[in-house]
């Protein structure tokens, strides 16, 4: 069995991404590892290329920014990547640069990639999700979080990166058949401090909306106001990826929040109740399947 993981980048120093130990964490489960690095104002190309792992393939890429329009950019980056997979690898592990696995999960991936190898039915693994906010305490508890995405997919020509990069799709828009698998990923797209944290939102909205929007939308001020736009946050109790320590150890803002104070909305409500009889109003960007 094969695996190859993939992934795109840009400006990942002047943004601060964890693109390094987002790549660090995979790295022992893939045989090999793409990254599309486009252009960027900023070292992110020499920050790639000092990791030290002989397994890396480097794609520059330079990115299209006219077509910013619901982040489908992002999509065209990612299918760079996607499609410079070398055709003898059976599987493709998928990280963006803001996501994590913890070392905990990689033998329950790998055990689900050779579960499902040869299964004509699968085409690929769907895991869930831990969205930190604010510091590394904290993750979300509310219905606007996505809690499941697709991470790994069979290396099929039809298979291709979906609108804005979340998910995948297969020939004529066909959501994907997977199997759910018991590891999460660790998203830490909303930890980073406030200065940095603003820039990013800034540039971010740029890949899908328009100058206007932003200038109506995205508040003028110097750094994120995390509690201004808080949302139902649960304590983090378990710990967090080795990768991920150095990271955390150069904390250098403080961010607390009182749990006491969420409440939770009557569709968080009533969205959780359904979930709990086997009900899933949640959006799905995919086909679940079980297979015995």
């Amino acid at each position: 069995m094969k695996v190859c993981g993939f992934t795109f980048i840009r400006n990942a120093i002047k943004y601060d991404y964890p693109i390094v130990e987002a790549i660090q964490s995979i790295l022992p489960i893939c045989d090999e590892f793409i990254v599309a690095v486009g252009n960027s104002d900023d070292d992110t190309l020499g920050l790639i290329q000092n990791i030290s792992a002989d397994k890396i393939k480097i794609v520059e890429t330079t990115w299209d920014d006219t077509q910013r329009k619901d982040g489908k950019v992002l999509a065209i980056e990612t299918n760079k990547a996607f499609k410079n997979i070398p055709k003898d690898a059976d599987w493709c592990f998928y990280i963006q640069g803001d996501e994590v696995i913890h070392e905990k999960y990689l033998p329950v991936i790998k055990k689900g990639m050779e579960k499902h190898q040869e299964n004509k039915l699968v085409d690929g693994l769907l895991f869930k999700y831990l969205h930190f906010y604010g510091s590394y305490d904290y993750v979300g508890d509310s219905s606007q979080w996505y809690n499941h995405e697709i991470r790994v997919v069979k290396n099929n020509p039809n298979i291709y990166s979906y609108k804005d990069a979340q998910g995948f799709r297969k020939n004529d828009n066909e959501k994907l058949d997977v199997v759910e698998i018991d590891a999460f990923v660790y998203h830490y797209g909303w930890v980073k401090d406030p200065k940095s944290m603003q820039e990013k939102q800034l540039n971010f909205n740029k890949f899908w909306h328009d100058d206007k929007w932003i200038e109506d939308k995205v508040e003028m001020v110097s750094e994120y106001e995390y509690e201004k736009h808080v949302s139902l946050l649960k304590k983090f109790e378990d710990n967090h990826p080795k990768v991920m320590q150095e990271r955390i150890n150069r904390i250098n803002w403080k961010f607390e929040h009182d749990i006491s104070l969420n409440k939770n909305s009557l569709k968080d409500l009533i969205k959780r109740a359904l979930y709990k009889i086997g009900i899933n109003t949640y959006y799905t960007n995919y086909n679940k399947i079980k297979i015995k």
